[in-house]
Protein backbone atom coordinates (compact mmCIF):
# COMPACT_ATOMS: atom_id res chain seq x y z
CA UNK A 1 0.00 0.00 0.00
CA UNK A 2 2.91 2.01 0.87
CA UNK A 3 4.47 1.58 -2.50
CA UNK A 4 1.62 2.20 -4.36
CA UNK A 5 1.55 5.78 -2.56
CA UNK A 6 4.49 6.22 -3.40
CA UNK A 7 4.19 5.48 -7.20
CA UNK A 8 1.38 7.62 -7.23
CA UNK A 9 2.92 10.68 -6.06
CA UNK A 10 5.80 9.97 -8.32
CA UNK A 11 3.41 10.43 -10.74
CA UNK A 12 1.90 13.09 -9.18
CA UNK A 13 5.24 15.65 -9.53
CA UNK A 14 5.77 14.91 -12.90
CA UNK A 15 4.46 17.66 -14.97
CA UNK A 16 2.01 16.03 -17.59
CA UNK A 17 2.00 16.52 -21.56
CA UNK A 18 -0.21 18.30 -23.12
CA UNK A 19 -2.28 16.21 -25.79
CA UNK A 20 -1.67 15.94 -29.05
CA UNK A 21 -5.40 16.02 -30.19
CA UNK A 22 -5.04 19.89 -27.96
CA UNK A 23 -2.30 20.77 -29.59
CA UNK A 24 -4.45 20.54 -33.40
CA UNK A 25 -7.33 22.01 -31.77
CA UNK A 26 -5.84 24.88 -30.68
CA UNK A 27 -3.38 25.30 -33.65
CA UNK A 28 -4.46 27.88 -36.39
CA UNK A 29 -2.06 26.39 -38.83
CA UNK A 30 -0.68 23.29 -39.97
CA UNK A 31 2.79 22.40 -37.76
CA UNK A 32 5.78 19.56 -37.95
CA UNK A 33 6.06 16.72 -36.23
CA UNK A 34 8.82 14.15 -36.68
CA UNK A 35 9.33 10.52 -36.46
CA UNK A 36 11.98 8.06 -35.28
CA UNK A 37 12.91 4.49 -34.86
CA UNK A 38 15.36 2.49 -31.74
CA UNK A 39 18.55 2.60 -33.38
CA UNK A 40 20.77 -0.94 -32.88
CA UNK A 41 23.48 0.16 -31.38
CA UNK A 42 24.56 2.49 -28.11
CA UNK A 43 26.55 4.75 -30.22
CA UNK A 44 23.04 5.03 -32.62
CA UNK A 45 21.06 5.71 -29.50
CA UNK A 46 23.98 8.56 -28.29
CA UNK A 47 23.88 9.89 -32.19
CA UNK A 48 20.14 9.88 -32.41
CA UNK A 49 19.81 11.57 -28.79
CA UNK A 50 22.16 14.38 -30.22
CA UNK A 51 19.92 14.40 -33.57
CA UNK A 52 16.89 15.00 -31.38
CA UNK A 53 18.42 18.19 -29.54
CA UNK A 54 19.26 19.78 -32.78
CA UNK A 55 15.96 18.47 -35.02
CA UNK A 56 13.90 20.53 -31.83
CA UNK A 57 15.58 23.20 -32.44
CA UNK A 58 15.90 23.88 -36.01
CA UNK A 59 12.47 22.62 -36.91
CA UNK A 60 10.16 23.16 -34.00
CA UNK A 61 8.31 20.20 -34.00
CA UNK A 62 4.59 20.20 -32.05
CA UNK A 63 5.46 16.31 -31.49
CA UNK A 64 7.70 13.67 -31.95
CA UNK A 65 7.12 10.04 -32.39
CA UNK A 66 8.98 6.96 -31.13
CA UNK A 67 8.57 3.71 -32.51
CA UNK A 68 8.29 0.45 -30.74
CA UNK A 69 9.59 -2.62 -32.30
CA UNK A 70 6.84 -5.67 -33.14
CA UNK A 71 7.05 -8.26 -30.28
CA UNK A 72 8.40 -5.39 -27.89
CA UNK A 73 11.82 -5.87 -29.21
CA UNK A 74 12.62 -2.30 -28.29
CA UNK A 75 10.61 -1.54 -25.41
CA UNK A 76 13.24 -0.58 -22.93
CA UNK A 77 14.94 1.82 -25.88
CA UNK A 78 11.46 3.30 -27.28
CA UNK A 79 10.80 4.58 -23.24
CA UNK A 80 14.22 5.51 -22.72
CA UNK A 81 14.22 7.80 -25.81
CA UNK A 82 10.41 9.27 -25.36
CA UNK A 83 11.93 10.12 -21.39
CA UNK A 84 14.91 12.15 -23.32
CA UNK A 85 12.65 13.72 -25.66
CA UNK A 86 10.42 14.63 -22.68
CA UNK A 87 13.69 15.66 -20.64
CA UNK A 88 15.17 18.31 -23.49
CA UNK A 89 11.27 20.01 -24.20
CA UNK A 90 9.90 18.03 -26.45
CA UNK A 91 6.44 16.28 -26.72
CA UNK A 92 6.96 12.57 -27.02
CA UNK A 93 4.15 10.31 -29.00
CA UNK A 94 5.10 6.88 -28.10
CA UNK A 95 3.93 3.77 -30.17
CA UNK A 96 3.00 0.66 -28.34
CA UNK A 97 2.35 -2.40 -30.20
CA UNK A 98 -0.02 -5.14 -28.75
CA UNK A 99 0.09 -8.72 -30.47
CA UNK A 100 2.50 -11.64 -30.13
CA UNK A 101 4.07 -10.81 -27.15
CA UNK A 102 3.50 -10.95 -23.42
CA UNK A 103 0.69 -8.37 -22.43
CA UNK A 104 2.28 -7.76 -19.11
CA UNK A 105 4.97 -6.00 -21.64
CA UNK A 106 1.75 -3.45 -22.73
CA UNK A 107 0.42 -2.68 -18.91
CA UNK A 108 4.10 -2.35 -18.13
CA UNK A 109 4.68 0.35 -20.97
CA UNK A 110 1.81 2.40 -20.04
CA UNK A 111 2.44 2.56 -15.91
CA UNK A 112 5.48 3.87 -17.41
CA UNK A 113 4.29 6.36 -19.65
CA UNK A 114 2.03 7.80 -17.00
CA UNK A 115 4.48 7.72 -14.07
CA UNK A 116 6.80 10.03 -16.39
CA UNK A 117 3.62 11.93 -17.54
CA UNK A 118 4.09 11.28 -20.91
CA UNK A 119 -0.05 11.13 -22.49
CA UNK A 120 0.72 10.33 -26.20
CA UNK A 121 -0.21 7.19 -27.39
CA UNK A 122 -0.14 5.54 -31.20
CA UNK A 123 -2.25 2.36 -30.22
CA UNK A 124 -0.96 -0.38 -33.03
CA UNK A 125 -1.62 -4.01 -34.15
CA UNK A 126 2.35 -4.60 -34.85
CA UNK A 127 3.66 -7.17 -37.22
CA UNK A 128 3.71 -11.22 -37.40
CA UNK A 129 6.80 -12.94 -37.60
CA UNK A 130 8.74 -13.24 -40.69
CA UNK A 131 6.51 -15.72 -42.58
CA UNK A 132 3.38 -16.01 -40.72
CA UNK A 133 0.40 -14.26 -41.73
CA UNK A 134 -1.31 -14.55 -38.79
CA UNK A 135 -1.16 -12.29 -35.60
CA UNK A 136 -1.97 -13.80 -32.04
CA UNK A 137 -3.31 -12.59 -29.00
CA UNK A 138 -1.54 -13.72 -25.96
CA UNK A 139 -3.28 -15.39 -23.26
CA UNK A 140 -4.86 -12.61 -21.32
CA UNK A 141 -3.56 -10.15 -24.47
CA UNK A 142 -4.80 -8.38 -27.24
CA UNK A 143 -5.57 -9.29 -30.92
CA UNK A 144 -5.66 -6.25 -32.69
CA UNK A 145 -5.17 -2.28 -32.45
CA UNK A 146 -8.91 -1.83 -31.73
CA UNK A 147 -8.36 -4.08 -28.69
CA UNK A 148 -5.75 -1.74 -27.10
CA UNK A 149 -7.52 1.55 -27.86
CA UNK A 150 -10.21 0.24 -25.88
CA UNK A 151 -8.18 -1.34 -23.52
CA UNK A 152 -6.13 2.09 -22.70
CA UNK A 153 -9.71 4.04 -22.86
CA UNK A 154 -11.24 1.28 -20.11
CA UNK A 155 -8.55 1.26 -18.09
CA UNK A 156 -7.51 5.34 -18.08
CA UNK A 157 -10.17 7.27 -19.09
CA UNK A 158 -8.86 10.15 -20.73
CA UNK A 159 -5.85 10.11 -19.35
CA UNK A 160 -3.80 9.27 -22.76
CA UNK A 161 -3.86 10.73 -26.61
CA UNK A 162 -4.20 8.39 -28.85
CA UNK A 163 -3.63 8.09 -32.18
CA UNK A 164 -4.16 5.05 -34.93
CA UNK A 165 -2.88 3.81 -38.25
CA UNK A 166 -4.58 4.86 -41.57
CA UNK A 167 -3.73 3.24 -45.06
CA UNK A 168 -4.63 5.25 -47.72
CA UNK A 169 -3.67 2.39 -50.39
CA UNK A 170 -4.55 -0.17 -47.94
CA UNK A 171 -3.07 -2.32 -45.72
CA UNK A 172 -0.54 -4.16 -46.80
CA UNK A 173 -1.97 -7.57 -45.55
CA UNK A 174 -5.15 -6.05 -47.82
CA UNK A 175 -2.67 -6.23 -50.99
CA UNK A 176 -3.47 -8.38 -53.49
CA UNK A 177 -1.60 -9.15 -56.84
CA UNK A 178 -3.73 -8.94 -59.77
CA UNK A 179 -4.07 -11.76 -62.45
CA UNK A 180 -2.44 -10.40 -66.07
CA UNK A 181 -4.96 -8.55 -67.69
CA UNK A 182 -6.80 -8.18 -64.87
CA UNK A 183 -9.45 -5.01 -64.67
CA UNK A 184 -9.63 -2.76 -62.07
CA UNK A 185 -12.05 -0.05 -61.22
CA UNK A 186 -11.72 3.22 -61.22
CA UNK A 187 -11.40 3.71 -57.39
CA UNK A 188 -8.59 0.77 -57.31
CA UNK A 189 -6.75 2.51 -60.30
CA UNK A 190 -5.71 5.00 -58.00
CA UNK A 191 -4.06 2.80 -56.10
CA UNK A 192 -2.39 0.02 -57.72
CA UNK A 193 0.81 -0.74 -57.53
CA UNK A 194 3.98 -2.32 -59.16
CA UNK A 195 6.45 -4.26 -57.91
CA UNK A 196 8.98 -7.17 -58.97
CA UNK A 197 8.01 -10.68 -57.02
CA UNK A 198 10.30 -12.96 -56.04
CA UNK A 199 11.31 -14.63 -59.30
CA UNK A 200 11.99 -11.84 -61.05
CA UNK A 201 8.15 -11.44 -62.98
CA UNK A 202 6.61 -7.84 -62.74
CA UNK A 203 3.39 -7.99 -60.63
CA UNK A 204 0.79 -5.73 -60.07
CA UNK A 205 -1.15 -5.01 -57.02
CA UNK A 206 -4.08 -3.27 -55.29
CA UNK A 207 -6.43 -3.32 -52.35
CA UNK A 208 -9.73 -4.42 -53.52
CA UNK A 209 -12.76 -2.12 -53.22
CA UNK A 210 -14.36 -4.23 -51.14
CA UNK A 211 -11.51 -4.92 -48.81
CA UNK A 212 -10.41 -0.96 -48.73
CA UNK A 213 -14.22 -0.39 -47.58
CA UNK A 214 -13.56 -2.63 -45.25
CA UNK A 215 -10.14 -0.84 -43.97
CA UNK A 216 -12.14 2.24 -43.71
CA UNK A 217 -14.94 0.70 -41.13
CA UNK A 218 -12.20 -0.74 -39.05
CA UNK A 219 -10.62 2.94 -38.63
CA UNK A 220 -13.85 3.90 -38.02
CA UNK A 221 -14.34 1.80 -35.17
CA UNK A 222 -10.80 2.60 -33.66
CA UNK A 223 -11.79 6.32 -33.84
CA UNK A 224 -15.14 5.35 -32.39
CA UNK A 225 -13.38 3.55 -29.29
CA UNK A 226 -11.49 6.68 -28.57
CA UNK A 227 -9.13 7.18 -30.71
CA UNK A 228 -8.37 10.85 -31.20
CA UNK A 229 -6.15 11.32 -35.01
CA UNK A 230 -5.19 9.23 -37.64
CA UNK A 231 -1.69 9.16 -39.05
CA UNK A 232 -1.14 7.53 -42.31
CA UNK A 233 1.28 4.96 -43.98
CA UNK A 234 3.21 6.30 -46.30
CA UNK A 235 2.27 6.90 -49.35
CA UNK A 236 3.64 9.52 -52.89
CA UNK A 237 0.70 10.75 -54.83
CA UNK A 238 -1.12 13.51 -52.77
CA UNK A 239 -4.00 12.57 -55.22
CA UNK A 240 -4.29 9.02 -53.07
CA UNK A 241 -4.59 11.01 -49.50
CA UNK A 242 -7.07 13.22 -50.93
CA UNK A 243 -9.49 10.21 -51.81
CA UNK A 244 -9.07 8.59 -48.62
CA UNK A 245 -9.59 11.94 -46.23
CA UNK A 246 -13.02 12.37 -48.53
CA UNK A 247 -13.93 8.34 -48.14
CA UNK A 248 -13.14 8.83 -44.54
CA UNK A 249 -15.21 11.94 -44.01
CA UNK A 250 -18.25 9.92 -45.89
CA UNK A 251 -17.96 7.22 -43.44
CA UNK A 252 -18.20 9.36 -40.33
CA UNK A 253 -14.69 9.64 -39.48
CA UNK A 254 -14.48 13.60 -38.21
CA UNK A 255 -11.56 13.40 -36.46
CA UNK A 256 -7.59 14.84 -37.79
CA UNK A 257 -6.04 13.17 -40.27
CA UNK A 258 -2.45 13.47 -40.69
CA UNK A 259 -0.26 12.86 -43.70
CA UNK A 260 3.11 10.52 -42.76
CA UNK A 261 5.46 12.31 -45.08
CA UNK A 262 8.27 9.10 -46.33
CA UNK A 263 11.68 11.39 -46.70
CA UNK A 264 13.72 9.99 -49.81
CA UNK A 265 17.05 9.82 -49.07
CA UNK A 266 18.51 6.79 -50.96
CA UNK A 267 17.19 4.33 -54.00
CA UNK A 268 17.92 1.19 -52.23
CA UNK A 269 16.20 1.75 -49.07
CA UNK A 270 13.22 3.85 -50.86
CA UNK A 271 12.36 0.32 -53.05
CA UNK A 272 12.86 -1.79 -50.22
CA UNK A 273 10.13 -0.23 -48.20
CA UNK A 274 8.02 0.24 -50.56
CA UNK A 275 8.11 -3.21 -52.31
CA UNK A 276 7.54 -4.31 -48.45
CA UNK A 277 4.46 -2.05 -47.94
CA UNK A 278 2.82 -2.81 -51.79
CA UNK A 279 3.16 1.46 -51.89
CA UNK A 280 2.78 2.75 -54.97
CA UNK A 281 4.94 4.74 -56.39
CA UNK A 282 3.72 7.03 -59.46
CA UNK A 283 5.59 6.22 -63.39
CA UNK A 284 7.27 9.95 -63.42
CA UNK A 285 8.69 9.56 -59.55
CA UNK A 286 9.97 6.03 -59.93
CA UNK A 287 11.52 7.11 -63.61
CA UNK A 288 13.39 10.06 -61.88
CA UNK A 289 14.86 7.70 -58.98
CA UNK A 290 16.05 5.75 -62.35
CA UNK A 291 18.08 7.75 -63.14
CA UNK A 292 19.93 9.09 -59.65
CA UNK A 293 20.11 5.46 -58.63
CA UNK A 294 23.97 5.73 -58.41
CA UNK A 295 24.03 9.57 -57.41
CA UNK A 296 23.60 9.72 -53.61
CA UNK A 297 23.96 13.15 -53.30
CA UNK A 298 21.61 13.65 -56.26
CA UNK A 299 19.24 11.50 -54.86
CA UNK A 300 19.20 13.51 -51.49
CA UNK A 301 18.79 16.91 -53.41
CA UNK A 302 16.10 15.11 -55.50
CA UNK A 303 14.14 13.73 -52.05
CA UNK A 304 14.05 17.47 -50.95
CA UNK A 305 13.11 18.86 -54.52
CA UNK A 306 9.77 16.28 -54.39
CA UNK A 307 9.43 16.40 -50.75
CA UNK A 308 8.93 20.57 -51.63
CA UNK A 309 6.22 19.91 -53.69
CA UNK A 310 4.26 17.14 -52.10
CA UNK A 311 4.40 18.87 -48.77
CA UNK A 312 2.71 21.97 -50.74
CA UNK A 313 0.15 20.14 -51.89
CA UNK A 314 -1.08 18.36 -48.52
CA UNK A 315 -0.86 21.52 -46.84
CA UNK A 316 -3.16 23.03 -49.56
CA UNK A 317 -5.55 20.07 -49.25
CA UNK A 318 -6.17 21.23 -45.54
CA UNK A 319 -3.58 18.51 -43.47
CA UNK A 320 -3.56 19.54 -40.47
CA UNK A 321 0.71 18.47 -40.08
CA UNK A 322 3.10 17.25 -41.87
CA UNK A 323 4.54 14.07 -39.99
CA UNK A 324 8.38 13.56 -41.25
CA UNK A 325 9.46 9.72 -41.28
CA UNK A 326 12.91 11.27 -40.81
CA UNK A 327 14.70 7.59 -40.82
CA UNK A 328 16.82 8.83 -37.87
CA UNK A 329 18.31 11.40 -40.25
CA UNK A 330 17.54 15.22 -40.79
CA UNK A 331 19.00 16.78 -44.39
CA UNK A 332 15.97 16.20 -46.08
CA UNK A 333 13.91 17.35 -43.60
CA UNK A 334 16.04 20.65 -43.34
CA UNK A 335 15.81 21.03 -47.43
CA UNK A 336 11.91 20.28 -47.69
CA UNK A 337 11.15 22.80 -44.40
CA UNK A 338 13.58 25.16 -46.27
CA UNK A 339 12.18 25.20 -49.49
CA UNK A 340 9.10 25.53 -48.43
CA UNK A 341 9.43 28.52 -46.11
CA UNK A 342 8.60 27.31 -43.41
CA UNK A 343 12.33 27.23 -41.64
CA UNK A 344 13.90 30.04 -43.56
CA UNK A 345 17.71 29.77 -44.53
CA UNK A 346 17.90 26.55 -42.65
CA UNK A 347 20.00 24.63 -44.77
CA UNK A 348 22.85 27.27 -44.59
CA UNK A 349 22.33 27.82 -40.90
CA UNK A 350 23.01 23.98 -40.81
CA UNK A 351 26.72 22.31 -40.67
CA UNK A 352 27.73 20.12 -43.54
CA UNK A 353 28.01 16.20 -42.86
CA UNK A 354 24.48 16.17 -40.84
CA UNK A 355 23.67 12.65 -41.39
CA UNK A 356 27.72 11.83 -41.62
CA UNK A 357 26.44 8.90 -38.67
CA UNK A 358 23.67 7.15 -41.15
CA UNK A 359 25.83 3.93 -40.80
CA UNK A 360 24.80 4.29 -37.13
CA UNK A 361 21.27 4.38 -37.64
CA UNK A 362 20.49 0.77 -38.57
CA UNK A 363 17.14 -0.11 -36.72
CA UNK A 364 17.00 -2.27 -33.64
CA UNK A 365 14.18 -3.49 -36.04
CA UNK A 366 11.55 -6.81 -34.56
CA UNK A 367 12.03 -9.16 -32.40
CA UNK A 368 11.89 -11.53 -35.13
CA UNK A 369 14.61 -12.05 -37.65
CA UNK A 370 13.57 -11.16 -41.05
CA UNK A 371 15.94 -11.03 -44.31
CA UNK A 372 18.98 -10.00 -44.32
CA UNK A 373 19.62 -10.03 -40.53
CA UNK A 374 22.22 -11.70 -38.47
CA UNK A 375 21.23 -14.55 -36.92
CA UNK A 376 22.61 -16.87 -34.15
CA UNK A 377 22.35 -20.99 -35.11
CA UNK A 378 23.50 -24.09 -33.17
CA UNK A 379 26.09 -23.73 -36.28
CA UNK A 380 27.39 -20.52 -35.81
CA UNK A 381 26.65 -16.90 -36.61
CA UNK A 382 25.27 -16.87 -40.19
CA UNK A 383 22.62 -14.33 -42.55
CA UNK A 384 18.80 -15.05 -43.43
CA UNK A 385 18.20 -15.22 -46.87
CA UNK A 386 15.12 -16.60 -46.91
CA UNK A 387 12.36 -17.16 -44.74
CA UNK A 388 9.59 -19.31 -45.45
CA UNK A 389 5.90 -20.00 -44.97
CA UNK A 390 5.69 -21.38 -41.07
CA UNK A 391 8.46 -19.56 -40.02
CA UNK A 392 11.39 -22.03 -41.24
CA UNK A 393 14.83 -20.04 -41.95
CA UNK A 394 17.29 -20.34 -44.68
CA UNK A 395 20.66 -19.53 -43.29
CA UNK A 396 23.86 -18.36 -44.76
CA UNK A 397 26.64 -19.74 -42.38
CA UNK A 398 28.94 -16.92 -42.31
CA UNK A 399 31.70 -18.27 -39.67
CA UNK A 400 32.47 -21.50 -41.92
CA UNK A 401 34.66 -20.99 -44.91
CA UNK A 402 35.14 -24.44 -47.31
CA UNK A 403 38.07 -25.13 -48.92
CA UNK A 404 36.92 -24.54 -53.01
CA UNK A 405 35.17 -21.06 -51.72
CA UNK A 406 31.48 -22.52 -51.35
CA UNK A 407 28.98 -21.35 -48.93
CA UNK A 408 27.27 -23.43 -46.58
CA UNK A 409 23.48 -23.30 -45.74
CA UNK A 410 21.31 -24.52 -43.27
CA UNK A 411 17.60 -24.79 -43.64
CA UNK A 412 16.32 -24.63 -39.83
CA UNK A 413 12.92 -24.81 -38.60
CA UNK A 414 11.15 -22.00 -36.46
CA UNK A 415 12.72 -21.16 -33.24
CA UNK A 416 16.46 -22.62 -34.08
CA UNK A 417 17.69 -19.48 -35.27
CA UNK A 418 17.60 -16.23 -33.01
CA UNK A 419 18.02 -12.86 -34.57
CA UNK A 420 21.42 -11.70 -32.81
Amino acid sequence: RNKKREEMSAAQSKSKDEKIIDIMNSSTSPFTSLEYYPPKTADGVTNLQSRIVRMLANTAPRFMDVTWGAGGSTSDTTLSLVRYIKSVGGVPNMHLTCTNMDPKLVRDALAECRKEGITNIVALRGDAPEGESEWHAAEGGFACALDLVKFIRSEYGSEFGISVAGYPEGHPNAIVSLQDGEAVSASERLRVSEATDENGNKRRYVCKDEAYAGEIKYLKEKVDAGADFVITQMFFDTDVFVQFVKDCRDAGIECPIVPGVMCINNYGGFFRMTGFCKTRVPANLKEDMEKLKDDSEGLKRFGVEFGVGFCERLVNAGCPCLHFYTLNLEKVVYGILDGMGWQPGLVSRTADGLDSDAATMKAAGSKWARKGDEVSTQYGKGVVENIREGGAGEIRITNWTLANGGIVKAYLGKGHFEKV
